[in-house]
């Protein structure tokens, strides 16, 4: 199973019925996926926070939800995960590309990832960093853990793992 089927095969296990997305080189495979699947509503969202904002609603309204995302929207995501995801015990699974390490070819980029990690912690949300393909085997309990819990998580995803999607 590819990894993008794989992921979108955990979002299923986990009852996630609505996705947004942003676009992204790297989460394009996942994210052509989950637009075929029948079984997962698929909202594009024009900005980040934007979504955070579709996915509250979704919850509201008694749907399980994610995100998918680049990190270098996490600084303008900051107020809506704390006022908003966090402040009303939202589950939120972020699946997060992660760009700017080595290799990155977008100055920006690499810049934003050096602050990425940090800006999570700083906001106590749990973050799972994926590497290789085997890390996936990862997601069905994290994604577990997000929804007991009632807490957002960040799955940081860097072109390595991504690399024969």
């Amino acid at each position: 199973m590819s990894i993008n089927r794989k992921i979108v095969s955990d979002f299923i296990k986990n009852r996630i019925e609505f996705v947004t997305t942003v676009p992204c080189k790297q989460l394009a495979g996942v994210i052509d996926e989950i637009e075929a699947s029948t079984n997962i509503y698929h909202i594009p969202s024009n900005k980040e926070d934007e979504g955070m904002g579709l996915c509250a609603g979704a919850y509201m309204g008694g749907k399980r939800a994610a995100i998918i995302m680049q990190n270098t929207a996490i600084g303008v995501t900051i107020n809506t995960l704390v006022t908003l995801i966090q402040y009303y015990n939202i589950p939120l699974p972020m699946l997060i590309s992660y760009r700017g390490e080595i290799g990155e070819p977008v100055a920006c980029q690499v810049e934003m990832a050096v602050h990425t990690k940090a800006m999570l912690e700083q906001l106590k949300i749990p973050t799972y960093h994926f590497h290789q393909p085997s890390d996936a085997e990862e997601l069905n309990p994290i994604l577990n853990h997000s929804f007991m819990a009632k807490k957002p998580v960040a799955i940081l995803t860097d072109a390595s793992f991504w690399q024969g999607a």
